[in-house]
């Protein structure tokens, strides 16, 4: 009864967008209050229903209701409770449900929030808001319902796939979705906005929180999914270019130089048709993700879907939404008013720049990913875009923007002195080119793009810490004085800090791990030693076998030292899943500082002595934990900016007993 009353939630959610859409609609043609508030109270109750929808769903899963078709394709009775409740949206069917709870979710804030927007832009973006959820929430309903029931339940279920029962991966669809769909408020505002013909310095202000929202979210969806194919697939990497991971990664990209841009139409009323043309291409590369992910066409370990033809309806609601904002933008942007004036050397100048050098490397990117699904349906050709042709144009145009990145924040507004800046950065440029200088020298093996991108981060870190001693004017005050300065900075600004700073570390985590990363690999036996890289070495000391609540596993035991000092015991595994007869690894990952002894435990083979012998893989990958910490750090940046107090107030309010944009006053 639970899958019934479940359904019926989800049809309701349906039924209460479409009311949403047009009550919100309506009141805006109207210039009713009532109905614009009942199309906020639609939103809201669709919200709900999805909830309780959500919620049947995982009550069938902790409960293992195999007669949901879902859960006896994706759970078993062995499999552990956590793994039961996350396994509700490890399938393509649950994902899409909790892509509706995020979207219906965050519907629902604007609806009860957002007390500075004007009631026609408010009544537009919740009717926006409404039109998404009524094409997802009806694709749901219509082709991808979680909670159908099958005619002869099974006794036992088919269990969720190993590779995916990890607490890091559990945890990465919500971050990933939340950040995904978040962009789907920018995109709604954008639709507004055009549809109100108000572009301008009030609407950034209130795109910037959304899109700050989104793009955290993002960023930590991102990392938690490089992390764990970083230590559960067990080949020793974090990025592989899979179109997958880049269909993830060119939202992300967008939504960064949507903030950029969102600065410069807030501060200056400038860049406004590019602000909003940004704002419906963010939520549209989301979902066009969800496309990839679920269409099919691409044969990914982080894919959902194999089904084509719900590929094709997906594909027709990118058309649908996407096409319909775009066309809209097309319609209204030439009679946007064209913003402030600026310099060719200006903050505004560097944020452009910043801005096409990020949309290039977008498109380099969405070049890669489909370029080998169309060369195959256009000549029957198999073409592979790989590695390093991503490192190659990719990171060139990334190089661009991260030399630009740390003048921006130096430079004035409107009309700039690049003299003045650069000699302001002067120690910054110093330390980058020494540093860059010492890894190429002594860094083995001797790359290049080690010493290059050492450089960049390092030039990076100190730029941003010139800026905010600048804002400090540390050496030209007291340090009392400079103190007090720091503390009365706004967040806005520690949150840039944090951002900037946390990418200069990722860098040189990319940049020490991409090159100087060791792998060994060797049949032992137990007793059999052997060197890795960085100076390690390893023993086999005892394979034991080990019974976990739903798999086998032969674990080995490995000692690990250096220069004979003990610094470690790893414990790898090899585990087999009886209930989907896969085999998976758990890797061993020794935490050295910032580095990783990293060990993977094999496949039995027989080894040099003819005794039972285990492939055991070890890599030493230095600074490869910088690769997580600095985007971390940068998603803290992101919640820092969220709190600053000027994202929340000074926002246009309507004068008393008025309604128009045309009356809008400040906000005390």
């Amino acid at each position: 009864m639970t899958a019934e009353l479940g359904s019926f939630a989800l049809i309701l959610a349906f039924a209460l967008s479409i009311a949403q859409v047009a009550l919100s609609a309506g009141g805006r043609l109207r210039g009713s209050a009532a109905l614009t508030g009942a199309g906020e109270g639609a939103a809201v109750g669709a919200f709900v229903s999805i909830a309780a929808a959500f919620a049947a769903l995982m009550y069938a899963f902790v409960t293992s209701d195999f007669s949901v078709a879902n859960v006896a394709a994706n759970s078993h009775t062995a499999q552990p409770l956590f793994y039961k409740i996350t396994g509700a949206w490890g399938s393509h069917e649950g994902s899409m449900l909790l892509w509706c709870l995020a979207l219906t979710g965050y519907g629902a804030v604007v609806a009860l929030t957002g007390p500075g927007l004007p009631w026609r832009l408010k009544a537009t973006t919740v009717a926006s808001q409404g039109c998404l959820g009524v094409l997802f929430i009806g694709y749901t309903v219509f082709a991808s319902n979680p909670l159908l029931r099958v005619a002869n339940p099974l006794v036992e279920g088919a269990s969720l796939n190993p590779l995916l029962q990890d607490p890091f991966f559990a945890i990465h669809p919500p971050f990933l979705y939340s950040g995904y769909v978040g962009m789907s408020v920018v995109f709604s505002l954008g639709v507004g906005a055009l549809i109100e013909g108000r572009v301008d310095a009030a609407w950034a202000r209130w795109v910037r929180p959304w899109s700050l929202v989104a793009w955290s979210l993002l960023t930590i969806g991102i990392t938690l999914g490089s992390f764990w194919s970083y230590y559960v697939l067990g080949w020793g990497g974090w990025w592989a270019w899979d179109p997958v991971e880049n269909a993830s990664f060119m939202p992300w990209l967008v939504a960064t130089a949507l903030l950029h841009s969102a600065t410069v139409t807030e501060k200056r009323g400038a860049m406004a048709a590019w602000t909003v043309f940004l704002a419906l291409l963010a939520f549209t590369f989301s979902m066009l993700g969800a496309f990839l992910v679920r269409s099919g066409i691409l044969t990914s370990v982080h894919a959902f879907a194999l089904e084509p033809k719900r590929g094709i309806l997906l594909l027709d609601i990118l058309g649908i939404a996407a096409g319909s904002g775009f066309a809209l933008f097309a319609w209204r942007a030439p009679s946007l008013p064209p913003g402030g004036l600026f310099a060719p050397i200006s903050r505004e100048s560097a944020l452009l720049l910043n801005n096409l050098f990020l949309s290039a490397a977008t498109v380099a990117v969405l070049f890669g990913t489909l370029y080998p699904l169309i060369a195959q349906a256009a000549f029957g050709a198999a073409v592979s875009v790989g590695p390093p042709y991503f490192n190659l144009v990719f990171g060139s145009l990334m190089g661009a923007v991260l030399l630009i990145l740390p003048i921006g924040p130096l430079m004035a507004w409107k009309r700039g002195e690049l003299k003045g800046v650069l000699q302001r950065l002067w120690w910054a440029a110093l330390a980058a080119v020494v540093a860059g200088a010492l890894v190429f020298a002594f860094h083995e093996p001797r790359k290049a793009f080690a010493g290059a991108g050492v450089a960049l981060g390092v030039w990076l870190i100190g730029g941003t810490l010139t800026e905010l001693a600048e804002r400090a004017r540390l050496g030209r005050t007291s340090l009392s004085e400079a103190g007090r300065r720091l503390r009365a900075l706004p967040r806005g600004a520690w949150g840039m800090t944090f951002a900037h700073i946390g990418l200069g570390v990722f860098l040189l985590g990319a940049a020490i791990d991409g090159t100087g990363k060791v792998e060994t690999a060797k049949v032992m036996a137990v007793g059999d030693q052997v060197d890795a890289g960085g100076g390690y070495h390893l023993s086999l000391d005892q394979v034991g076998q080990v019974d976990g609540p739903n798999y086998l596993a032969n674990r080995g035991t490995l000692s690990v030292t250096k220069a004979g000092n003990p610094i470690c015991t790893a414990a790898p595994e090899r585990r087999f899943y009886p209930a989907s007869g896969q085999t998976t690894s758990k890797v061993a990952l020794c935490l050295r500082g910032v580095s990783d002894v990293y060990v993977v435990f094999g496949e039995q083979r027989t080894g040099a002595n003819g005794q039972p012998g285990w492939l055991v893989r070890i890599f030493w990958n230095p600074w490869a934990r910088m690769i997580f910490l600095g985007p971390l750090l940068m998603a803290l940046g992101g919640g820092i900016s969220l709190s600053d107090r000027r994202l929340r107030i000074g926002l246009p309010r309507r004068a008393a007993g008025t309604r128009g944009a045309a009356s809008l006053e400040p906000a005390e």
